[in-house]
């Protein structure tokens, strides 16, 4: 069960200060009223324990970023309650109580502490940009000053709905030839190791010189075999390794370079990256921020160092009172369609109409991607599997045929 700290008047009028174990905040207060005190503050302790499910305590220590489904849910479940009349903080302690998500117990905990103490919403939020974003947190801010909570939170839910929709495109599209690699470079370990060591007596028995191919691999497999324990290290390397190349600002901008010039590629990634930019600029602009903040807003969500760029420098634009499509066509980067719609919706004074038009748009041309580079992807990956099997068949009997010829 929960425990809440209170703070107290006694029949004196004195101060009193203590911790009572109850289900929730109203019945702490009551709690703390059969004792006899006046309650004039009651609050969560920094743990609780759920009691009835068996959950653990939690501490803030361990309060973490949500996965994006987890932010799905805490989103649509204080929408539902939000709809049904429920007061914000007897919101959060149906989460707190509730909730499926660990997490998201512990973070609807201290959200609920912090408005106790006199915040609002959108300012708790904001001390954990880590977990929410700025995106989420600036359309939240919007929404409780216009008043409009409820229609925001069925915009965030719409947003991070066309989010997940994205990341499983882009996910479906890259996750065949990204398994196809690591398959490849397991069995390619598994020969090396286990299977050429084997052959070396046979080949030594043969007495010819092995062929370059098949030395190479006999002495690479003994070398990994003897030296197994660097096998571990050799992966974490180049894990940690390409890991640091995608964090390092300069070597981040050559492969932004380099993968938007490759075919496909290149447009998977602009056009789930445009996607998410004008959704995120629609949801923005409907939610009554201006058309500056908005832009703000909609270019965290670009990834890509040499968009997110040239979008600062439209911003800039718009500040000194260009249009908008004006300023987004001067960047390059966005299709002529878009930058059509953005341009009528301007003028016919229907912009958010138009840029819902555009992220369909946007949505049907990354469906086109993502189908054309499945099928090119199928016979890349055959060529590359077979390109395997024939160097390793290769190394396995050119000895062989060496010997044959030779007798």
């Amino acid at each position: 069960m929960p425990i809440f700290n209170y703070v107290a008047l006694n029949k004196k009028g004195e101060i009193i200060k203590g911790k009572v174990e109850a289900d929730d905040v109203k019945s702490a207060r009551q709690t703390v009223k059969d004792l006899g005190y006046l309650p004039t503050k009651v609050t969560s302790d920094t743990t609780f324990s759920s009691g009835s499910n068996g959950n653990k305590k939690l501490s803030l220590h361990s309060l973490q970023s949500l996965t994006l489904k987890e932010k799905m849910d805490f989103t649509s479940t204080f929408l539902t309650l939000n709809r049904a009349g429920l007061p914000i903080i007897e919101s959060l302690i149906f989460m707190e109580q509730d909730a499926g998500s660990r997490r998201i117990r512990l973070l609807s905990r201290e959200i609920r502490n912090q408005i106790i103490a006199g915040t609002t919403f959108s300012d708790t939020i904001s001390r954990y940009p880590e977990i929410f974003g700025a995106v989420y947190i600036g359309l939240v801010r919007a929404g409780e000053e216009s008043g409009e909570m409820e229609k925001t939170l069925g915009r965030l839910i719409e947003l991070l709905k066309k989010e997940a929709d994205t990341r499983g495109k882009v996910f479906s599209a890259l996750a065949y030839p990204v398994f196809v690699i690591v398959l490849a470079h397991v069995v390619v370990l598994i020969m090396l190791v286990f299977v050429f060591p084997a052959f070396k007596d046979m080949f030594d028995t043969a007495g010819a010189k092995l062929p370059l191919v098949t030395q190479i691999c006999i002495d690479l497999g003994e070398f990994l075999k003897d030296k197994w324990f660097l096998i571990p290290i050799i992966i974490v390397s180049i894990v940690w390794g390409i890991t640091s190349l995608f964090k390092w600002p300069p070597s981040r901008r050559r492969i932004d370079e380099v993968l938007l010039a490759t075919p496909l590629v290149g447009e998977l990634l602009k056009y789930s990256a445009f996607s998410n930019f004008l959704s995120v600029l629609q949801v923005a602009y409907e939610a009554g921020i201006p058309i500056v903040n908005c832009l703000y807003l909609s270019n965290m969500t670009f990834s890509i160092t040499t968009m997110n760029n040239a979008v600062k420098n439209s911003i800039k634009k718009v500040q000194e009172g260009m249009h908008l499509s004006t300023a987004l066509k001067s960047t390059g980067i966005f299709p002529q369609m878009i930058l059509f719609m953005i341009s009528t919706g301007e003028q016919s004074g229907r912009l958010g109409d138009l840029m819902d038009q555009a992220v369909k748009f946007i949505d049907e041309e990354l469906d086109r991607i993502v189908d054309a580079l499945t099928k090119m992807i199928e016979p890349l990956m055959l060529i590359f599997i077979g390109g395997i099997v024939c160097f390793l068949a290769l190394a396995l009997y050119l000895p062989l045929f060496q010997s044959y010829s030779l007798n």
